[in-house]
């Protein structure tokens, strides 16, 4: 949609931008370094105004919460600058139903600690919770959801990642095909699924299953190419928990999600890594699901659940948020340069950036493009930056794990940098 129309038209309240999927460094395949102290820097350097604080139930994140956060009487952890964080968690779930085997990814909230607590305490009677921030259970989704819910009903849900291959709740090799399906008698208790990086909500639509779609990054490092990569607007007359938890069940005050384009996460496409083959869900179609290569197992990719499992009648109007596909800035800049994301003159110009316009999220969606050249003196970054705000840079879809890739046409390679 159009950021202009969106930003300009009238509000009743004030929009925070959160990131609600967040790791901490106990949790396997995270960065060391994911500490408050950086998720707080790089969330407001980003532009957002919310985090989840990540694998609470965790002793040693549990003992980091306690000595850096501090709970106001609204269910906000905030640190000594006042910079809040919900109590969040994520866990992975792994068992037999439907004469399958399953794994999903379950998003938890809680709304204070004395729930937080209690939660933990549940978690640790199903197993251990000392060896990784994401602990692995062997119960289904419709228990866990029940049990949660009666220790207290303000307690919040969420499938994660909702069409990863693995993981995911509909996903192609571990999934359900509903949330009927999963959550069996439970279902009425979940109002959102999270849309994950190779899925946006106009694809999740076509499954109908009229529940309200939310984003987030699912960071395993602070750097703001991976923070608030994907995050939700919410328009709420204050910031707690109970506004927070309102906006995801009802729809009511959440405003809208910033995704990235499907195409760029790890499994939109089908494909086959080892062999660095990938196609659409038309190919592998004619190729039976088999590598052309080494004729094992494709891996299925999001794009081609959608097509496996979409309706005849899509989501209601009514449930529909509008949304913005869009790039991490360094990627933009990185791909304007023709350099890595993680380089020194990727990081100059970004830095100018943030010092100029104040965070990532104004760059990306607000700053009109006539201020934008007359900074950069850059007319092809200046130019895939409002591409990129109207979700029209190119990219090789990702495929098994791997990213996709940004593309660039060769015309605007010849145009001048600086």
């Amino acid at each position: 949609m159009d950021t202009q129309d969106f930003f300009n038209s009238s509000k009743d309240y004030k929009l925070f931008f959160a990131d609600l999927q967040i790791h901490s460094k106990y949790a396997r395949a995270t960065s060391k370094d994911i500490s408050i102290e950086n998720l707080e820097k790089y969330a407001r350097i980003k532009g957002l105004d919310l985090l989840g604080v990540g694998d609470f139930q965790h002793p040693l994140r549990r003992k980091e919460i306690d000595e850096k956060l501090k709970e106001d009487d609204k269910g906000i952890l905030r640190t000594k600058t006042g910079f809040p964080f919900l109590w969040q968690t994520e866990v992975s779930l792994m068992f037999s139903q439907g004469g399958k085997r399953r794994a999903v990814h379950l998003l938890i909230f809680a709304p204070n600690t004395n729930v937080a607590d209690k939660i933990t305490q549940y978690l640790g009677s199903k197993g251990r919770l000392d060896y990784d921030g994401r602990p692995i259970f062997g119960i289904t989704c419709r228990d866990l959801v029940k049990e949660l819910k009666e220790i207290d009903d303000k307690i919040e849900i969420i499938p994660a990642h909702c069409l990863t291959p693995w993981f995911g709740l509909f996903g192609s090799q571990s999934g359900f095909d509903s949330l009927k399906e999963c959550f069996l008698d439970q279902t009425n208790k979940v109002y959102a699924i999270e849309s994950g990086m190779s899925a946006d909500p106009e694809m999740i639509w076509k499954l109908n299953e009229n529940v309200n779609i939310v984003s987030f990054s699912d960071a395993h490092s602070f750097w703001p190419w991976r923070l608030g990569r994907e995050a939700v607007i919410f328009e709420i007359e204050e910031l707690n928990y109970d506004n927070i938890i309102k906006a995801i069940r009802t729809g009511e005050g959440l405003k809208a999600t910033i995704e990235t384009p499907p195409e760029y996460g790890k499994y939109h496409y089908d494909g086959h890594r080892a062999c660095n083959f990938s196609c659409s869900p038309e190919e592998t179609k004619k190729l039976q699901g088999k590598c052309s290569k080494c004729g094992k197992d494709l891996i299925l990719g999001v794009d081609y659940r959608i097509e496996k499992l979409k309706k005849d009648k899509e989501t209601t109007i009514e449930k529909r948020k509008p949304f913005f596909k869009l790039l991490p800035l360094h990627e933009v800049i990185s791909l304007a340069l023709g350099i890595s994301v993680n380089s020194k003159s990727t990081w100059k110009i970004y830095n100018e950036l943030i010092e100029k316009f104040e965070n990532e999220f104004n760059v990306l969606l607000n700053v009109d493009e006539i201020q934008l050249f007359n900074f950069l003196k850059n007319e092809l970054l200046t130019d895939l930056i409002i591409r990129n705000r109207e979700g029209k840079i190119n990219i090789k879809p990702g495929y098994d794990g791997m990213y996709g890739i940004p593309l660039i046409e060769i015309q605007e390679q010849q145009k001048k940098l600086f």
